[in-house]
């Protein structure tokens, strides 16, 4: 006799083995702010040691040149911490409406504090927006150590990294001498760490296993 229909055992089995495989195709819907945070900062390091290495501002005719360089500045307004791409062209040490970069991908300039709402880590990202919400931990050329919550990563033409500009009465003055760890730490006390080596200026998150990934 010819049977022409499944039986209820079949269609279950079916039915299950189809869950399974929907369950393992599917995306992960969870988030993690404190990741997606690193890793924005690690693209947006490495895109302000880019804008260095091509727009070069070594000047013959200008003795503090350095002070322009392209720089990232984290720092913290009104209970958020953020941060800032920009090159300080009047050598003011603050940020005109002019000086930040420009998002290729948006057109907007690149200020957390400002209408680049990515950068502002506090409301997009629930980064603490007090003193340990970023920390930097790292020696310069000189020995100085820096440790702060309003960290700075500046790069030169070479794309060699460095620890702050403003102060430095000359070019390598804050050089970096060894690698530089930023920490962030989320409202939950959840701590992430980004390294940026020396020398190459290279940025990588750190993983569990202390692995640069």
């Amino acid at each position: 006799m010819v049977r022409f229909a499944f039986t209820m055992m079949e269609l279950i089995f079916v039915i299950i083995i189809i869950g399974v495989l929907a369950a393992l195709a599917m995306p992960s819907f969870h988030r993690d702010p404190l990741y997606e945070a690193a890793t924005q900062i690690v693209n947006h390091i490495r895109y302000t040691q880019h804008l260095a290495m091509v727009d070069d501002k070594y000047n013959d005719n200008n003795l503090t040149w350095y002070k322009e360089k392209w720089q990232i500045r984290f720092r913290r307004s009104s209970g958020s911490s953020g941060y800032v791409i920009f090159s300080d062209k009047n050598q003011l040490r603050n940020v005109d409406p002019d000086e930040p970069a420009i998002d290729p991908s948006s057109g907007i300039r690149m200020d957390g504090f400002n209408q680049y709402k990515i950068a502002d880590l506090t409301n997009t990202y629930n980064i603490k927006g007090d003193d340990n919400g970023i920390r930097q931990n790292c020696l310069t050329q000189d020995g100085s150590k820096v440790s702060s919550n309003r960290g700075v990563f500046a790069f030169d033409q070479l794309g060699r990294p460095y620890t702050g500009l403003s102060n430095a009465i000359y070019p390598t003055q804050y050089l970096m001498k060894t690698d530089c760890n930023l920490i962030l730490t989320d409202k939950d006390n959840k701590t992430i760490t980004i390294t940026v080596r020396a020398e190459t200026g290279y940025a990588c998150i750190i993983n569990d296993a202390g692995v640069c990934q």
